[in-house]
């Protein structure tokens, strides 16, 4: 009997078990891609119901104004329209979720077939974008912080407050202004890439929205590469590095970069995703060919089922490029 009690007791007084390492860091990512995903179908409710409620008519719209009442309420059974909603958003998301994004009421193609091409053209320019962006914010966050307050540190962040400021509209009007319409005029004002062709075959053509989108990316990401930096430099760890007297390049790429680039890339991530979504103004600016353009098209064209395509797979790239951060992140925060 008294060998169960002290057992009892022993049981009782024991810690509780602590989580492993990776189970806690599994449980914290699988809880945020939960809200994550969680995100996304509140996002398709929002787009869905959004879209539904814009003014006009789609049968109308078809038909053109000549139609008549019983042609539109034949084109709306059609269509489905003279579903409840709810069937409406439930037959929508099945197909979304099976690949299927419906057909254009403009042209009457499937759109993931007009949209494939598209896709591909912002793909790429996204992606040459972000090669540029990264070693670019890299560099001129290092200089940044090692002439921190002098000239060069005070000159760049004066020209990052104003790049900051100006909207993306008037900083890509401005380029064309400038390169290609008014002062200089060597660069062609739109980026028209023929259909069926590469981005990269016309070099000339990204040069200015490139520019435009590099410009943005790097002025935010640097900025907080350039706080990693300042902080990694006034670290126990490099201060006693220099009081040994290493040279500074060595404390700086051997010591300093490591530490600094830890922070900096899920910024990188996020990076990735506000260059997505900024794609949809300097697109349409430059006339690109892309799925920013084409959001813009459908809508003057109240195209429904592009409208919903577009915006679900702009915000399906956010989400991971966001659920990649955080990830990145949380295992940052791990270390």
């Amino acid at each position: 009997m008294a060998i169960e009690t002290t057992t009892a007791i022993a049981v009782k007084a024991a810690p509780p078990r602590r989580r492993s390492r990776k189970a806690t860091l599994a449980w914290q990512i699988g809880v945020r891609v939960l809200m994550g995903l969680v995100t996304l179908w509140c996002i398709s409710v929002i787009v869905f119901v959004a879209t539904q409620a814009m003014p006009g008519d789609v049968a109308k719209i078809i038909l053109g104004p000549s139609a008549t009442s019983e042609q539109v309420a034949q084109m709306n059974e059609n269509l489905g329209l003279n579903q409840p909603l709810i069937s409406q958003y439930w037959d929508w998301l099945s197909n979304v979720l099976t690949g299927n994004m419906g057909d254009s009421l403009v042209s009457g193609q499937p759109v993931s077939e007009l949209l494939s091409e598209r896709i591909f053209n912002s793909a790429t320019l996204t992606v040459i974008a972000m090669v540029l962006i990264l070693p670019l914010s890299l560099l001129v966050g290092l200089i940044a912080a090692v002439f921190r307050d002098k000239f060069v540190d005070r000159s760049y962040l004066g020209a990052s407050l104003v790049v900051t400021a100006t909207p993306d509209f008037v900083l890509g009007s401005l380029v064309i202004a400038l390169f290609g319409t008014v002062v200089f005029k060597v660069l062609p004002p739109v980026s028209l890439i023929p259909p069926g062709e590469a981005p990269w075959e016309h070099p000339r053509q990204l040069i200015m929205p490139l520019a435009v989108m590099t410009v943005v990316g790097v002025t935010y990401l640097s900025r907080l590469v350039r706080v990693s930096f300042i902080d990694v430099l006034e670290s126990e760890y490099v201060q006693l590095a220099t009081i040994k007297g290493l040279s500074t390049r060595r404390i700086l790429f051997r010591h300093a970069l490591p530490n600094a680039l830890a922070p900096s890339i899920p910024a990188a991530s996020i990076m990735a995703a506000y260059t997505i979504a900024g794609s949809v103004v300097i697109e349409y600016l430059f006339a690109y060919p892309g799925i920013g353009s084409a959001l813009v098209d459908s809508v003057a064209g109240h195209d429904l089922p592009m409208i919903q395509a577009i915006i679900m797979l702009m915000a399906t790239a956010f989400f991971c490029f966001n659920q990649l951060a955080d990830v990145l992140g949380t295992l940052n925060k791990s270390r």
